[in-house]
């Protein structure tokens, strides 16, 4: 069993609620739901949420620490957002928000353009991209989709990049 699973998940000023096979997490920066795998029973008290089994299956033993993680994200990116911050380096490489997509210009033919979530929040500060959401999945898979166009390359360090992600850099060709 999952050591996660062992104690009471507090949920502080968010409002959890179950019904229908449906988790429901309401707060002040947004509402989130997700759909409750059947072999899982989440029960919600004054003490916090619980995460049971509701055969003994392997299968349920395996899901309920996955949904206590699932919960306490969900707990946590509706009392605060979560951000994500990716950094363009290279000369000529711009990014830019029109409407609900994120043009890049990262040194293709062409530029890209990738559709914003709904409910995810992204503005450009220079060449500084800032993802904001309560559902913590969408922020990180948008931040992955937008990295994965130009990730940064070893050599010069151009691409897009994480704000606290390293790049080893290599030394290249030495001259004879």
């Amino acid at each position: 069993m999952s050591r996660l699973a062992k104690k009471s998940i507090a949920v502080g000023k968010a409002d959890v609620s179950v019904a229908g096979g449906t988790l429901t997490v309401k707060g002040s920066k947004g509402t989130l739901t997700k759909r409750v795998h059947p072999s899982v029973d989440i029960a919600v008290d004054a003490t916090g949420v619980l995460i049971t089994t509701k055969d003994r299956s392997r299968l349920g033993r395996m899901l309920i620490g996955t949904f206590a993680s699932h919960v306490k994200n969900m707990v946590q990116g509706v009392e605060n957002r979560y951000t994500r911050k990716l950094i363009l380096e290279g000369v000529g490489y711009r990014v830019e928000v029109k409407g609900s997509d994120v043009v890049l210009t990262v040194g293709f033919s062409h530029t890209v353009a990738l559709k914003i979530p709904e409910d995810v929040t992204a503005t450009v500060e220079k060449n500084i991209i800032k993802i904001e959401g309560a559902n913590k999945e969408s922020v990180g898979q948008f931040a992955a989709d937008i990295r994965r166009i130009k990730p940064p390359e070893p050599y010069l360090g151009k691409g897009i990049r994480y704000d606290d992600e390293v790049i080893r850099r290599k030394q290249g060709k030495k001259a004879v």
